[in-house]
């Protein structure tokens, strides 16, 4: 059906009708066409619609004629919309004589139409419309005339056009194409409306008897067609949206007694393209009552296709498209029998295809697509070529060129044999690649082939991979009936990887069951690519146990365990070995924690494992593999036989006495060549599935296995090589032979070879990269000191240990115990020391405090010499230096020490030996020996008392309430809340009471530890002891403090400087240099007047004093300390100031601790002062 234009009629003055002018007029009016940005609000829709670009087609009003009324209903605008009069006048008497009665005649020829519009179009001069506009012109020009005769209904249906011949401002047509407009409009919310009413009415008379859905349909219609002549696409789609859903209304009320059938068959039918609107007259059928409800359909969905071909909506026409032949052939198929034989395969085949060519031809229209609007014409497209191979499966299978078996049955036929036969085959039908492929066997495998490879390519390029593999499984499934297996392998072998991403598993397997049958049909070697098709294929069976659709023929059970025997024999037939991860056939999962055996280091873990075939699978071994810290490996193994179907729990055994939480790292099982692996690293986090899968498993401690322990040494020389402290426990091993290594962080390295044992038991053999032993008997802790480099810069590390061993009565066995250990290397205290130089002694305080929070008790300090001992060398000892002190970061310990020396300096150095312990040591000591102690008297095991002596030493570690009690009393008290198994509840409460009882330190069974620091004696070159002493006059040097007279504020005394100089502690060389001092009096002039020499030079020579008289006056009463004296040594005579460097010197103040008691005095007294001394 063509699209129709708006009429607008013109008409004139038969003077103006014959002039050129008027043409003229006309054609410039012609060229302002179409209209543009026209907004329609329709009375029946609140929303504006607007129209881009409305075609309007003017004709003269003479040249239609009034026919005569039909009962067919008209489109709206097949009838003029608007009726345009134009008239050229100036003169008001020609118009008043002449023009204004043909106005009138026109008038009321046009009055009496309905829907239509009109308006008078005056046409003058451009210089003209001025004149006519003057004020004072009383006349008023021939508009406004033609305005007052004819404006009737206050609407003003006249309007100027100021137009020349040549004139093209767009201006000039403002105005009227604005009336234009408006009167289309107005015209057209008119007619819609009218027929709106008509539908309105004849939709409630569905019911009524001699309503016709024709008639109805034909009225709906005329409506569309208006909607797309004024290009109101969307409007026009929806009428027939609306026809479509009223069709099906009255389909499903069984009311079709105004069409003739579901279908008249005519020839061509089955290969016309479906969306022709002109293969048939659809109306006249529809006029006449006789269309069938096939014609009606097609028809309505030619028109629907059309409205969306020009909004650009070709995805939706296929869909539709889709959609129609699919249902609608279901429908054909009740009524098979009545039509010519492969009638309807052929009409789905040709109309699908069709609708493609139709679509491609609307593209050139259409703006282009962007990627994901193509992709989804794309994949409409796939859908409607593969729907058209749907039939070549259904012609193939009748014909005996296809299998009756999937993939070719899953379109939902009907069986062949109820399907009724005629004599001529396609003799009903016209489409030429249906017949001919329906003649020729190669044909229709041609025709097959090609149009699944247009589908494949369709979805290629939609993106729908799933799909494309789908098919081509298809075309795979067609080469192993056409007998070219090769081909057809290599398909099936290829199609399950891409599959299997997107969880297709039916089709997945159906393909690996076609590979497996056509690998056997070949007879091909079972290598390694098969074992991964079958193991493939065993996968999609216990992911989908829609089997059926794989194995038609036979037992499945049969034929599942034919395979797994087959997989056996291809596995032992292997060079090498095949690894398979994750394999869904098998699942394996523990039970829960490990057990370790009573007669030798060994842990039982117990499995469970889960066969998800229906028949048993021999295999050779089962291993489990547990990961603990740093990614140590344990590995549990058994020899199994077969699994049966269901569940099979074992238990493994590791040759080990490691302990500590492990996680379930992966798991095998060993089938000959054929190893299926499982990680279980990704469920270590998750919760377990119906509580089946453990991922943390607990090795337990085992007391009489063999154990490792690293500890600092207790006795610590930070003047030697540090050694780290290993205690080998054999428990109930006879230890055949054992290699221990030890690994640590930051580059500290163990020296093997240097290690030294301290209770030899066996033989030792230590060797640059371990150590070994051999023959140590059981219960023997074979104490081992091993050297290694500095670790200084470390506070704690973190040792790994491994040991490999063997037992006398299982030589052939190697046991191992990985064992991560943390030693606190630190010293947990910290030694300052202070000097101070006193003539010939030396003392040395030095100041011991905790380096952490914690308290240490320190049982002893001494300064000992070397070991061969020094002469003429004293060693005093000024403090309880053996007196058990606890140290605590708020309250350190000082200890004090004199050194003597007869000949100088004390050239070697000397140590500082303390003996500690830390109270964390003597807690958890005590704890332990009092776990001993009530194990040993009630029925508790060992591994429940190492239990709760862990938790008891968390708690001590984390919690200092402790402290405090237990360093005054020896009291531990553990809180009755503190989280304790229910099994251990009676041992702890009983410990609990032991530890409350009071006792002294001496009675820790805690050790104590030993640090030896080596301290050097420092070097002095000048020691000098300065003194102010006063006198009671300046003419005697020997009065003591008690014989002094009282002194007074302003009173001045006499004094005498000493400063005594010492060159015992400097070296030989340097008491032969001859060093210059300069002393400086410290001014303290608030307290003291010093009169005298205050600052001055002497030589400084071994033993002798240098003295110097002074005054001083008190300037104020009170206990006043004397003023300080600095000395400082001078550059010796002739050196470089720059380089030279100055001798070290220690001044000792001797008055430093005395005060002058000064009195206070009243009066004036007048005194004499000496200024200095005389000569001077």
């Amino acid at each position: 059906m063509s699209s129709q234009h708006i009429l607008v009629t013109f008409a004139a003055p038969p003077s103006f009708h014959s002039s050129d002018s008027c043409k003229q007029v006309i054609a410039a009016l012609r060229s302002q066409l179409p209209l543009r940005g026209i907004h329609w609000r329709a009375a029946s829709r609140p929303s504006i619609r607007t129209i881009q670009g409305l075609e309007v087609t003017l004709v003269a009003f003479d040249s239609l004629r009034d026919e005569l009324t039909s009962q067919v209903p008209l489109a709206l605008l097949e009838k003029p919309l608007l009726n345009l009069y134009v008239v050229t006048c100036e003169d008001n008497e020609v118009y008043r004589t002449t023009i204004k009665k043909q106005i009138k005649d026109w008038q009321i020829s046009v009055l009496p139409k309905k829907n239509q519009e009109w308006l008078i179009v005056h046409v003058v001069r451009p210089d003209t419309k001025v004149v006519d506009r003057k004020f004072f012109n009383m006349k008023g020009s021939v508009l406004d005339k033609i305005k007052a005769d004819f404006n009737v209904d206050k609407r003003d249906r006249c309007v100027q056009l100021a137009w020349s011949a040549g004139e093209q401002s767009p201006a000039v047509w403002a105005d009227l194409t604005s009336k234009i407009k408006d009167g289309l409009l107005s015209a057209l919310d008119s007619a819609v409306s009218s027929r709106e009413e008509e539908l309105k009415r004849s939709e409630g008379q569905r019911h009524m008897p001699g309503w016709n859905f024709c008639t109805y349909f034909i009225l709906k219609e005329s409506l569309a067609t208006s909607y797309e002549g004024i290009n109101l696409f969307e409007d026009a789609l929806q009428q027939y949206n609306e026809l479509e859903a009223t069709f099906m209304q009255v389909l499903r009320e069984k009311n079709m007694s105004w069409f003739g059938s579901l279908i008249h068959p005519t020839p061509n039918d089955d290969s016309m393209p479906l969306l022709s609107t002109s293969k048939k007259p659809y109306r006249d059928l529809i006029l006449a009552n006789t269309i069938s409800v096939f014609d009606l359909r097609s028809y309505l969905l030619s028109r629907q296709s059309a409205l969306l071909s020009k909004l650009h909506q070709l995805s939706e026409i296929c869909w539709k498209a889709f959609t129609f032949l699919s249902t609608f052939g279901r429908h054909l198929r009740e009524v098979e029998p009545s039509l010519p034989e492969y009638f309807i395969e052929s009409w789905t085949f040709s109309s699908a295809l069709s609708v493609l060519d139709q679509c491609d031809s609307w593209v050139s229209s259409c703006p282009e697509m962007d990627a994901l609007s193509l992709a989804h014409y794309n994949a409409r497209k796939g859908e409607l070529i593969e729907l058209a191979k749907s039939q070549l499966d259904i012609l193939g299978i009748r014909e005996g060129y296809l299998p009756s078996k999937p993939p070719f049955t899953l379109v939902g036929l009907a069986p062949v044999a109820d399907l009724p036969m005629s004599d001529s085959k396609y003799s009903g039908i016209s489409k030429h690649e249906i017949i001919s492929a329906i003649r020729d066997k190669d044909m229709f495998y041609d025709l097959y082939t090609t149009i699944s490879n247009r589908a494949i390519d369709m979805y290629v390029k939609a993106g729908r991979r799933k799909f494309a593999l789908k098919i081509h499984g298809s075309l795979a499934v067609l080469d192993v009936y056409r007998g070219r297996l090769s081909n057809a392998l290599t398909i099936f072998s290829s199609l399950p990887a891409h599959y299997a991403p997107h969880r297709w598993t039916s089709l997945e397997s159906l393909m690996l069951s076609r590979a497996i049958d056509t690998h056997a049909a070949l007879k091909k070697p079972r290598d390694r690519e098969w074992i991964h098709i079958l193991l493939a294929f065993l996968k999609t069976y216990v992911n989908d146990r829609s089997i059926e659709l794989v194995v038609s023929d036979g037992n499945i059970k049969e034929y599942i365990a034919g395979l797994v025997s087959t997989l056996r024999e291809a596995a032992e037939n292997l060079d090498s070995d095949v690894v398979h991860p994750d394999h869904p056939v098998i699942s394996i999962s523990v039970a829960g924690d490990a057990s370790s055996s009573e007669e030798e280091d060994s842990l039982y873990l117990e499995v469970t494992i889960q066969n998800r075939l229906p028949c048993d699978i021999v295999i050779d071994e089962v291993s489990v593999t547990l990961t603990g810290q740093d990614s140590d490996r344990l590995r549990f193994v058994a020899q199994v036989d077969k699994l049966s179907p269901g569940n099979n729990c074992l238990i493994l055994n590791c040759a080990t006495a490691c302990c500590g939480i492990y996680i379930l790292d992966s798991s095998e099982i060993q089938m000959s060549r054929l190893r299926l692996q499982w990680s279980h690293k990704a469920s270590a986090a998750t919760v377990p599935l119906k509580g089946t899968m453990v991922s943390l498993v607990r090795l337990p401690h085992d007391s009489r296995g063999l154990d490792i322990q690293l500890r600092q040494s207790y006795q610590v020389d930070l003047g030697a090589i540090s050694r780290m402290l290993l205690v080998l426990s054999t428990g109930r091993n006879d230890i055949s032979m054992a290699t221990i290594k030890l690994s640590a962080p930051g580059g500290v390295n163990f020296d093997y070879a240097d290690a030294l044992v301290q209770n030899p038991a066996g033989e030792f053999d230590p060797s640059e990269s371990c150590i070994k032993i051999a023959d140590v008997p059981r219960s023997t802790n074979l104490v081992v000191l091993i050297p290694h480099t500095d670790a200084s810069r470390f506070s704690a590390m973190r040792i790994d240990v491994k040991v490999s061993y063997s037992t006398i009565p299982q030589s052939t066995v190697t046991r191992t115990l990985r064992k991560s250990i943390i030693v606190n290397v630190a010293l947990p205290i910290v030694v300052n020391v202070e000097d101070f130089f006193r003539g010939e002694r030396l003392f040395s305080k030095f100041t011991v405090s905790p380096a952490t929070r914690q308290h240490v008790r320190l049982s002893s300090a001494d300064l000992q010499g070397p070991s061969h001992g020094l002469n003429s060398v004293k060693i005093g000892k000024y403090q309880s230096s053996h007196a058990m002190m606890t140290v605590t970061p708020e309250h350190p310990v000082n200890y004090l020490f004199s050194v003597e020396s007869d000949h100088g300096p004390v050239l070697e150095p000397l140590n500082l030996v303390i003996v500690y312990r830390t109270l964390r040591e003597e807690a958890v000591a005590l704890v332990q020996e009092i776990i001993d102690n009530v194990l040993a008297q009630t029925s508790h095991n060992v591994s429940q008392g190492q239990e709760l002596a862990e938790n008891i030493t968390q708690y001590l570690e984390g919690d200092a309430a402790w402290v405090e009690l237990y360093t005054a009393t020896g009291e531990l008290l553990i809180p009755s809340t503190l989280e304790i198994h229910e099994g251990l509840r009676e041992l702890f409460t009983s410990l609990q009471q032991r530890l409350a009882y009071s006792r002294p330190p001496a009675e820790s069974p805690s050790p104590w530890r030993e640090i030896r620091i080596p301290v050097d004696i420092p070097r002095m070159n000048i020691v000098a002891a300065a003194r102010i002493r006063i006198q009671s006059s300046p003419f005697r040097s020997d009065d003591s403090p008690e014989k002094l007279a009282p002194m007074y504020a302003g009173q001045p005394v006499s004094g005498i400087l000493s400063i005594k100089t010492s060159l015992h502690w400097a070296d030989p060389e340097s008491k032969r240099q001859k060093y210059i001092l300069r002393y400086d009096i410290e001014e303290r002039i608030k307290d003291w007047l010093v009169c005298g020499r205050k600052r001055g030079e002497f030589v400084a020579q071994d033993a002798e004093t240098f003295t110097v008289p002074l005054t001083l006056i008190a300037l104020h009463h009170g206990e006043l300390t004397l003023p300080k004296i600095d000395v400082k040594p001078l550059p010796l005579a002739g050196d470089d100031m720059i380089t030279c460097v100055l001798p070290n010197i220690d001044t000792h103040q001797v008055h430093g601790a005395e005060t002058i008691l000064v009195l206070p005095r009243g009066g004036r007294s007048t005194f004499v002062i000496g200024m200095g001394l005389q000569g001077e």
